[in-house]
């Protein structure tokens, strides 16, 4: 508790994994919604499965590199 109290450790890609499931849920249930219903199709629902699924993905991790570029600049600048 102390290294978050503190700002001694990250504690958004914590965050991240979490907003990860939610968003893959969101894509899961917009899909699924779009698929059986008669403002969309089956087509679309497929795709916002698909695409939806790749784009939540490449975010998250997109944002993770960000933090582990973090950590390791952190380290360099440690050693010197």
């Amino acid at each position: 508790m102390r290294d978050v109290l503190f700002f001694d450790s990250m504690l958004t890609p914590k965050i991240i994994t979490f907003v990860y499931w939610l968003m893959l849920l969101g894509v899961l249930i917009s899909g699924l919604g779009s698929m059986f219903t008669a403002y969309g199709g089956f087509w679309q629902g497929l795709g916002i499965l698909v695409f939806g699924s790749i784009g939540v993905r490449i975010w998250c991790e997109l944002l993770i590199v960000l933090f582990k570029i973090h950590e390791n600049l952190k380290k360099l600048a440690e050693k010197e």
